[in-house]
């Protein structure tokens, strides 16, 4: 038998989706179904409160290109629901194609859903696409956060070229009250020097909230921006953070009490050890 040449076969990628729903039971939010297929996990952890927490877990330990995970997630009327990821998520140099994360929430009357991920951290040359697609009832809440390392300083790395593109979708009875598109492309290092980008810092991070308590945590949380780079706004029932920093570690001094403010005084996930 001939042997093929290597370069007629693809590269094997990562392939992965998860969906999560629950329901309202006996007071607490329950388990209504759930699936994972191929590097997509989902664990959820025991908790002594009535609200549920899900941890995403990625089995391929990082994403390159043509890598694609699909995450699903819908809290039912009246049921609480935290979802964190067990680490960061590494974005590594892509050969060929471009890696893609999708998340799509749903989140039904009087139901709550914080989408609480940890950093994705790019590695030169990466490349991602992201697209986050939230669909709310009129009486709900959503938190969210998305942070994103240039390299890991404290190991030396940098960014000098890659892709990265992060799109944002969050409608409320079906209309749109919230979309953002965010893309580097290029040489990312010389465009992240810019003052209007990101001033040569290289973590940095968006916090959403929209929900009942959006004018009363506005004031708390633009406190505990007072000494940082970043700011927020409060605008048509929503709050908005942008967060930048040198390093992943000063992000979280920031993202976390940050995060706690907009929870109404609850921490972050455990999972979220500095």
């Amino acid at each position: 038998m001939q042997q093929q040449p290597a370069d007629r076969y693809a590269p094997q990628r990562a392939r992965g989706a998860g969906r999560l729903v629950t329901k309202a039971f006996g007071g607490r939010t329950r388990l209504a179904e759930f699936y994972q297929e191929g590097c997509a996990k989902i664990r959820l952890p025991e908790t002594f409160s009535p609200e549920m927490e899900a941890i995403l877990i990625n089995t391929s330990g990082g994403l390159t290109g043509g890598d694609v995970i699909e995450w699903s997630v819908a809290a039912a009327a009246s049921t609480r629901l935290t979802v964190t990821t067990q680490a960061n998520e590494k974005i590594y140099k892509a050969a060929a194609g471009t890696a893609s994360v999708s998340t799509h929430v749903t989140v039904g009357e009087d139901a709550s859903v914080h989408w609480l991920p940890q950093e994705t951290i790019l590695f030169d040359q990466a490349s991602l696409t992201r697209r986050l697609d939230v669909d709310l009832s009129e009486t709900s809440e959503f938190l969210a956060v998305e942070a994103v390392l240039l390299g890991r300083k404290a190991m030396g790395e940098a960014v000098a070229h890659g892709f990265f593109r992060d799109r944002w979708r969050v409608r409320r009875s079906g209309q749109l009250i919230h979309a953002e598109e965010m893309k580097f492309e290029g040489e990312i290092e010389q465009l992240s020097q810019a003052a209007a980008v990101l001033s040569g810092q290289v973590a940095f991070a968006t916090l959403f909230y929209t929900g009942p308590l959006a004018e009363m945590l506005f004031p708390k949380l633009r406190q505990i921006l007072d000494d940082t780079p970043g700011g927020a706004s409060h605008w048509n029932g929503k709050l908005i953070a942008r967060l930048v920093a040198p390093t992943g570690f000063e992000l979280r001094k920031i993202l976390t009490p940050a995060i706690s403010v907009l929870r109404n005084g609850a921490p972050v996930p455990k999972v979220w050890n500095i």
